[in-house]
């Protein structure tokens, strides 16, 4: 597959995206939070990262679904530090605790094309939200040294649309997190305001991009969205309200109903979410899914 990005690459359109992105950073306003802090002069807001991203891990991830890890698996980054605080966040020690290492443009690079080169199908960005300029840097690089396979946008779609339209022709795959069916739920449990507005403007933007999911003949993920949710006991999702939304958008929309919940973090602060998903709980969820295609 020709990855849409190299198409921006060649027409010089990846570099002025790059430095409109960049700018964004001077009074930082790239994810909803808008903090206005001067993160190239390593300023610090809700994310809690300044100037550079720093990175967690990078490895073949064959965990993913399948049409993201295929055979080879996915090239997945996983970036510390987030715009959201989720109270039940199972890697904690990555997003809220941010273990990792702060890194260069070049060594971001260099971790894209080390996947390439271990035969990953893809690049997978996990957490990208808050670091999408210094992503884009680092792509300017990997091209130049070779890079030529699709990239995933992994995302809580805690997510500005501005930022999302800079990406328009760059990611071939977005790969969103629904969480909440309401703005209250994501403010109680994940500590961020609107979200379920603007993460449902955010899915509607992604859509727009790519479109339904379109796989190759071996069912490996070439372009389009692959929306994932996690059944939370209890029902403080409101799943059926996200099934019914993403149904409005398409009925071809290809979702993960996730049955893995389990209580860590802070969730045991929290009563109604200090246990696992009952099986009716997830088969719940799964009829309420119906014409969807779940994975």
């Amino acid at each position: 597959m020709y990855p849409s990005y190299l198409k921006l690459y060649q027409s010089g359109e990846l570099e002025n995206r790059i430095k409109k992105a960049l700018n964004m950073l001077e009074k930082c306003n790239i994810c909803p939070h808008k903090c206005g802090v001067n993160r190239l002069n390593n300023e610090k807001g809700f994310c809690r990262t300044g100037r550079n991203a720093i990175i967690s891990s990078y490895f073949p991830h064959h965990g993913e679904e399948f049409p993201i890890r295929g055979f080879n698996g996915s090239g997945t980054i996983f970036i510390s530090n987030c715009n959201m605080k989720c109270v039940y966040c199972q890697n904690y020690d990555i997003s809220q605790l941010g273990n990792g290492e702060e890194v260069s443009a070049k060594y971001f690079a260099d971790a894209m094309l080390y996947l390439q080169a271990q035969g990953c199908h893809n690049i997978n960005f996990v957490t990208p939200s808050h670091v999408v300029p210094q992503i884009l840097e680092a792509l300017m690089i990997a091209i130049k040294k070779g890079l030529k396979i699709p990239l995933v946008y992994n995302t809580s779609s805690y997510d500005s649309l501005e930022t999302l339209r800079l990406l328009d022709g760059i990611f071939d795959i977005y790969l969103p997190d629904f969480k909440y069916a309401d703005n209250e739920t994501g403010l109680k449990y994940s500590k961020v305001k609107n979200y379920f507005d603007l993460a449902s403007n955010a899915i509607k933007e992604m859509y727009r991009q790519v479109g339904d999911l379109i796989t190759d003949s071996d069912g490996i993920a070439i372009k389009g969205v692959l929306v994932r949710h996690l059944i939370l006991p209890n029902n403080i999702a409101k799943t059926e309200k996200i099934i019914k939304f993403l149904k409005s958008i398409s009925s071809k929309f290809v979702i993960n109903i996730m049955a893995q919940y389990h209580p860590c973090y802070k969730a045991f602060e929290y009563p109604e979410l200090s246990r696992t998903i009952s099986s009716n709980e997830f088969k719940n969820a799964l009829k309420i899914a119906n014409n969807l295609i779940t994975i």
